[in-house]
């Protein structure tokens, strides 16, 4: 059964501190969360389960096909350029073209916040696995950032599936669990998020309330 979930998708501003009461310094994501709206309902009877599907980020009408068009129409909304589904349980209590702000989130509130991390491109075994390398003393070819052995010669004769080796690093959806909210900026759309979040700046995130309790 699915639970009562709010959420809004945004765009990762970058990072700054802010001091506490205390003095204290805190580091805090910006999220910019605005003109987030409810594109498509999902009911029970029609589709099997509950949920609503966002639209974030107007886009011009000429930059999506007809199909993309027809949908936006139906919802009586403006083209947008991301679209998220969140199932949950209370979808009927949304209507098609509602405006969802940033006032659904509150300081204090703990949420979950999923990005793309950022791509490193072909990274070896020490960067991407945090290998520590071969020794870098008297005998060593220069290989002192390699993997060493992969596997047995013989037997079994071939690497397993799974070994860790060098490869592309990055571009991993991540959810970060448990983020407090520090506080909220309706008038400018703004999430303020103790910690960091996956992804560089300008990256789409889904902001939801968190699952699994702080």
């Amino acid at each position: 059964m699915s639970k009562e979930i709010k959420g809004l998708l945004g765009t990762k501003l970058g990072m700054t501190q802010l001091w506490d009461e205390n003095n204290k310094v805190i580091p805090v994501t910006v999220i910019l969360a605005d003109t987030n709206v409810v594109t498509q309902i999902r009911t029970e009877d029609k589709d099997g389960y509950t949920a609503i599907q966002l639209g974030f980020g107007a886009v011009k009408a000429k930059s999506v096909n007809k199909p993309e068009a027809g949908h936006f129409a139906k919802a009586d909304v403006t083209p947008r350029k991301h679209l998220v589904e969140l199932r949950t349980s209370n979808a009927s209590d949304y209507t098609l073209g509602q405006e969802i702000g940033v006032d659904i989130f509150a300081g204090g509130e703990t949420v979950d916040v999923t990005g793309v991390t950022k791509g490193k491109g072909t990274a070896g075994v020490m960067k991407r696995h945090g290998f520590g390398g071969l020794r870098a003393t008297h005998g060593v070819h220069r290989k002192h950032r390699s993997p060493g052995s992969i596997g047995a010669c013989a037997t079994p004769a071939r690497v397993f599936k799974g070994t860790r080796m060098a490869g592309r690093m990055g571009v991993d959806k991540v959810t970060v669990q448990n983020l407090t909210v520090h506080s909220v900026d309706t008038d400018k759309g703004l999430i303020l998020v103790k910690g960091s979040v996956p992804g560089p700046k300008g990256a789409l995130l889904v902001v939801r309330n968190a699952q699994k309790g702080a």
